[in-house]
């Protein structure tokens, strides 16, 4: 069930549009313009005997779901073309905005350093921001992802304004870093690779957990060690940590 696969990642529906010889079919249509309708055919390029989903919803909703539906597909109908398929995604968001707390957050972290050219674009109009941020994919596993980071001082700060981080809060938490920065620091950046994804590419597993020597359960429980357990009084006094009973509804 398509339907219920997509809506793994949020979707509240998967929509469809057959093409037919004598016709398009879909409980939608009467619901939509003759002149999207025509848009949407052209622009997948689908002919007789296809069949086309769509979405509606934030675009991390659809671009999850359908991105994801999309790979199903492919293994499925066994149109997964083979071999090692690398490439780079670049040109990330800098930001992506919290409907809950009605900000911009970090879509990597805030100290990401922002496309060049884009700096000014950090208060003026942080959405439109593209970041310094990649990941290397191999046949459609990320492998490996950084980032350049901030090495100026004032631009540093236009990210910290642009998520609502005050001067007061900067400096008592980043202060180190803001004034390290005044005194120079040259570009640098880096990248991180998942080698437990690559031998499991290379094993021909479908999961990190199968060359995982003691992969963890569904609930981050261990096997092997009972882990999470039991942590008494004591322990919980030298590690300063205080547990508090959830409130009762």
């Amino acid at each position: 069930d398509y339907t219920a696969f997509v809506g793994i990642y949020g979707a509240k529906g998967l929509a469809y549009i057959k093409v037919n010889e004598d016709g398009l079919q879909s409980p939608i249509l009467k619901f939509l313009p003759e002149d999207v309708v025509s848009a949407i055919v052209e622009k997948t390029g689908a002919v007789s005997g296809d069949l086309i989903f769509f979405g509606a919803d934030k675009a991390k909703v659809v671009n999850d779901a359908l991105g994801a539906l999309r790979v199903k597909i492919g293994h499925e109908r066994g149109i997964v073309e083979t071999g090692w398929k690398p490439l780079w995604v670049v040109d990330f968001p800098m930001f992506e905005y919290d409907e809950e707390e009605k900000r911009w957050v970090a879509l990597h972290h805030p100290f990401t350093s922002p496309k060049d050219g884009h700096e000014d674009l950090l208060e003026s109009n942080p959405g439109g921001a593209l970041s310094k941020a990649y990941d290397m994919v191999l046949n459609g596993w990320e492998i490996g992802g950084g980032s350049v980071r901030i090495h100026r001082e004032e631009v540093q700060s236009k990210v910290f304004r642009a998520l609502n981080i005050g001067i007061d809060e900067a400096n008592e938490k980043f202060g180190f870093l803001l004034e390290a920065l005044q005194y120079g620091a040259p570009p640098h950046g880096g990248i991180a690779f998942g080698l437990d994804r690559v031998v499991t590419m290379m094993a021909g597993a479908e999961s990190i957990r199968d060359v995982i020597a003691f992969p963890k359960t569904q609930r981050a429980q261990c096997l092997l060690t009972q882990a999470p357990s039991h942590v008494d009084e004591k322990q919980l006094k030298e590690l300063h940590i205080r547990v508090r009973e959830a409130a009762k509804a």
